[in-house]
């Protein structure tokens, strides 16, 4: 018994054995094909398009990224204004003051999308400057089908607000629906405090304000749009990839590759779930791909002025922990402060960030905190990578390029924010702002041709060109390149249009040989 247990046990250990023996084969071969070569071996990069380009072809690309951000925002500016508006205007007299208001909302439809009640106090004086907490009751009802109301989250809702006035009272957001349930809706409010002014109340203005069904179906078309061009740019980089094996890809190629997938999930393929559900979750899913797209965005910065200045094998203790600390901690407020808000959006309509005003005015300070240290920590090196650099040719073609368009960006977005926000970026509830800095689609439109066209543009230049020939590429080794390379094949220091490797035919030979034979 002993004998057959033996004989039968021999050929299955064999089999475990050459089993783990595979599978240890299979880990290091995966291994080596995610980590760069070491020592002189990882020079032998991928090559890229921005190699080959000339002058004038940099002027072109330049020229059809602005020609595309500028399409953009034209058919932006001729586009539907976003928000409309329904004013129900209201007289008062003393005797009605302390009397809640019944008012109804306009039809509704889910391409509106949102809905917000705002109000404006007109006093009989104009020159008045006050400040005064006022105390307001709020009560939502929706309307069905049958014509019954039934209320919102079954409750009233006692809120406080401040009235400001300077010669003109400032508007007061009386409640928010981040989506529609119903079609139309029942809104009771009554002030409490307002017979306590020592000016006379003229009028109290209510307006309804929602998205427009209009703006709505320009979204949902450049949307589309966007995920469709996305897609075959994601398509064409990873088949222009396909030929080099992922340890010889280049730092920005490298990231080209998780920023792309990471673009079409900003451009949101799920967005029409939000007229086909009545629920939060896709503009939650919404707000969730555009914080992480916009954080890998930032963390790609980090990497490649760093990754293209360190050579060598790039740890992730001392690589990439620090930046994913930083970028993670906004990333971790953005969506904090994203999922916050939406939640007591959808317990309270009522709610505001007055209500918790020193949790979010922690949360507020904390933001710019992390988001100091990480605008100081890339300059930091954008400054180092580009004073070591800069005399290395093709690796300073590089920076040069990413620097310059990555600038036009930035300052573009600047504007954007500038015009869509004014001063108050971070004010809370941000979309109701909309109503004073987002007048039309063209800022929309805008900013999201202005990240599309950027990625896309780095897809070209960082994508081999069809005739990339392997062994040729060792332009990224600063020792290769000066041996290689006279004075005339350096791009902007000669006349020449094109920059093939003229020299150094020996040494490319002898490379490829002890590469071949490693």
């Amino acid at each position: 018994m002993e004998a057959d247990l033996a004989a039968f046990g021999s050929p299955l250990c064999g089999e475990v054995k050459r089993f783990c023996r595979r599978v240890r084969e299979t880990y290091r071969e995966i291994k080596e094909d995610l980590t760069p070569y070491k020592d002189d071996r990882y020079y032998r990069l991928a090559p890229m398009r921005l190699y080959t380009l000339s002058k004038r072809h940099f002027v072109l690309v330049f020229v059809v990224f602005f020609v595309c951000f500028g399409l953009t925002v034209f058919i932006g500016v001729a586009g539907p204004n976003v928000i409309e508006t329904s004013v129900a205007r209201t007289d008062l007299n003393n005797s009605l003051k302390l009397k809640p208001f019944n008012l109804s909302s306009p039809p509704l439809s889910t391409y509106n999308q949102q809905l917000w009640l705002t109000c404006v106090v007109e006093l009989d004086q104009h020159d008045v400057s006050l400040k005064k907490n006022v105390t307001m009751t709020v009560k939502v009802l929706g309307v069905v089908k049958d014509g019954s109301t039934p209320y919102v989250n079954n409750q009233v809702h006692n809120r406080t607000r401040l009235l400001s006035c300077a010669q003109k009272c400032s508007e007061i957001i009386v409640a928010h629906l981040g989506y529609l349930n119903y079609t139309q809706y029942n809104i009771f409010v009554s002030f409490e405090d307002l017979n306590k002014l020592t000016y006379t109340i003229q009028n109290i203005t209510f307006t309804w304000k929602t998205y427009n069904p209009t703006f709505s179906q320009v979204e949902i078309w450049f949307r589309f749009v966007f995920v469709v061009l996305t897609f075959m740019v994601t398509c064409l980089f990873a088949h222009s990839l396909r030929k080099f094996s992922m340890r010889d890809w280049g730092i920005e190629q490298k990231w080209m590759s998780a920023l792309l997938p990471l673009l079409l999930l900003y451009n949101d393929p799920f967005f029409p779930l939000s007229f086909l559900v009545n629920s939060w979750f896709p503009g939650m899913l919404d707000d969730l791909f555009q914080s992480l797209f916009l954080c890998a965005l930032l963390l790609f910065w980090l990497c490649v002025y760093h990754g293209i200045r360190v050579q060598g094998e790039r740890k992730c203790v001392t690589f990439y922990l620090p930046k994913f600390f930083i970028v993670g901690l906004l990333w971790l407020a953005s969506v904090t402060l994203g999922i916050w808000q939406t939640v007591n959006e959808v317990h309270d309509p009522t709610y505001q960030y007055r209500v918790d005003t020193g949790n979010f005015q922690g949360m507020k300070i904390f933001f710019l905190v992390v988001a100091t240290t990480y605008v100081l920590y890339l300059l930091f090196l954008i400054v180092r990578a580009c004073s070591e650099l800069r005399n290395m040719p093709y690796v300073d073609l590089r920076l040069k390029f990413l620097t310059a368009l990555t600038f036009v960006v930035l300052v573009i977005s600047i504007v954007i924010l500038y015009l869509r926000f004014g001063a108050q970026v971070l004010q809370d509830n941000f979309v109701a702002e909309l109503s004073t800095h987002y007048q039309n689609s063209a800022e929309f439109l805008s900013f999201y041709g202005l990240l599309n066209f950027y990625l896309y543009a780095l897809a070209f230049v960082y994508s081999p060109s069809k005739n990339a020939l392997y062994e040729s590429q060792l332009k990224d080794n600063p020792a290769f390149s000066m041996l290689n390379d006279s004075d005339d094949d350096v791009i902007y220091g000669s006349d020449y249009e094109e920059m093939p490797l003229q020299n150094g035919q020996a040494i490319r030979a002898k490379y490829k040989e002890e590469s071949d034979s490693d």
